[in-house]
C-alpha cells in the first residue's frame, strides 16, 4: 500500500489534490482513500490531506501517520514538526518550492531541521507554474504529475482524467498544460516502487 500525506495551506487546492490522486487511482482499477484534517478552516491555515492507493481493499481508516511520501505545497511547513513526523526513514519529500533539492536541504540544516540522511527530496517551482498558467497560486496540478512521474504509482493520463471530472473547457485546459509542465521537471521513475496487482 502507498501512503501520501500531502501538507499545505487553506487556498492552494490540497484536499482537491488528494481527491484528484484517489480519482486517477480508480481509473487504474486500485483501490484508494482520500481525506483531509482542518485545523481552523482560514486561507492560509496549515491543512493535511491524506492518500492511501493499493491493488486490494484498504481496510485502514486512520490518518497517515508512517507515510512513504510527502507533498509539501508550502516549503514553510518544512519548519513545523509535525510535518515531518513519522516519514520512513527511507522516504521521499516533493516540495514546492524554488530551490534546488541539495540547496533546500543545506538551508533546512542551517535552521536546525533535519529530515534524515536517506529521505530523497525532489522540488518544482509549482506555484510559479500555477501563476503562470492560472493566475492563481493553486500549485497542485502540477505537484500531483511530478509525483505521480517520480514514483511511477499511477499515469498521468488517469491524473488527467481525474481533472476532466472536475473541471471543463479553458480550466481544464490550463490544469492539463501544467500536468504536463510538472511532470516534465522531474527524473521519470526516480522513486519508483510499483503496486503489485
Amino acid at each position: 500500500m502507498v501512503e501520501i500525506r500531502i501538507h499545505g495551506r487553506g487556498g492552494q487546492g490540497n484536499v482537491l489534490a488528494a481527491y484528484l490522486l484517489a480519482t486517477a487511482a480508480f481509473f487504474e482499477e486500485k483501490f484508494s482513500q482520500a481525506f483531509p484534517s482542518f485545523g481552523a478552516e482560514r486561507r492560509g491555515a496549515p491543512i493535511t490531506a491524506f492518500v492511501r492507493i493499493d491493488s486490494t481493499p484498504i481496510l485502514r481508516r486512520s490518518q497517515v501517520t508512517s507515510p512513504r511520501y510527502l507533498i509539501l505545497a508550502d516549503d514553510g511547513l518544512l519548519r513545523v514538526p509535525e510535518t515531518l513526523s513519522g516519514l520512513s526513514p527511507e522516504g521521499a519529500i516533493l516540495v514546492n518550492s524554488p530551490h534546488a533539492p541539495e540547496d533546500l536541504r543545506k538551508h533546512l540544516e542551517e535552521e536546525g531541521v533535519s529530515v534524515g540522511p536517506h529521505v530523497r527530496i525532489a522540488t518544482i517551482p509549482a506555484t510559479r507554474l500555477a501563476l503562470e498558467a492560472l493566475g492563481r497560486p493553486i500549485p497542485n496540478a502540477p505537484l500531483l504529475s511530478a509525483f505521480l512521474s517520480l514514483t511511477g504509482t499511477l499515469s498521468t493520463e488517469s491524473l488527467g482524467r481525474a481533472f476532466a471530472e472536475r473541471f471543463s473547457g479553458d480550466l481544464l485546459a490550463k490544469n492539463l498544460a501544467l500536468v504536463s509542465s510538472g511532470a516534465s521537471l522531474v527524473a521519470a521513475n526516480l522513486w519508483k516502487e510499483p503496486i503489485h496487482a
